[in-house]
This record gives structure tokens, C-alpha cells and sequence, in this order.
């Protein structure tokens, strides 16, 4: 007979700085779908979505944050 023994090993998943982060706006206007394409700062998104709003009309916007994150063992 075989026997298997599991061990269970905390992990963390956390922040990467060195990876940066990236800033998009998208408007959800009723068949409108334009977006602000990745941005290295938060400003670059929220001007792209202040001019968008000004040109259109449009007012309502999904604004998207995305990091890199490392999983490592938490031991």
C-alpha cells in the first residue's frame, strides 16, 4: 500500500513595485466602448476620460487599476 502525505504551505501573493502599475478608463456609454489604453500614471487615464466626456457627451466611465503580483511561500 502506498501512502501520500500533503503538507499544507501558507502562501502570500503581494505587490510587485519593480513591475509598476497600470491605469486604464473605458467609456460605457451605450455603444461607445472607447478606452484610454494602459497608462504609467493615473492622470494619463483621467485626462484621456475628461477629454473623451468634453468631445461626446459621454459621462459614465469603468476606470480599471491593474498591478503585477508575485506568489511566493509564506514561511
Amino acid at each position: 500500500m502506498t501512502r501520500t502525505v500533503y503538507r499544507y504551505v501558507p502562501h502570500a501573493i503581494r505587490h510587485v513595485p519593480e513591475r509598476g502599475v497600470a491605469f486604464e478608463a473605458f467609456c460605457v456609454a451605450d455603444g461607445c466602448g472607447a478606452g484610454s489604453g494602459a497608462r504609467d500614471e493615473e492622470a494619463g487615464a483621467q485626462d484621456w476620460a475628461l477629454g473623451h466626456s468634453g468631445r461626446t457627451g459621454h459621462d459614465l466611465f469603468r476606470r480599471v487599476v491593474t498591478d503585477h503580483a508575485r506568489v511566493t511561500r509564506d514561511e
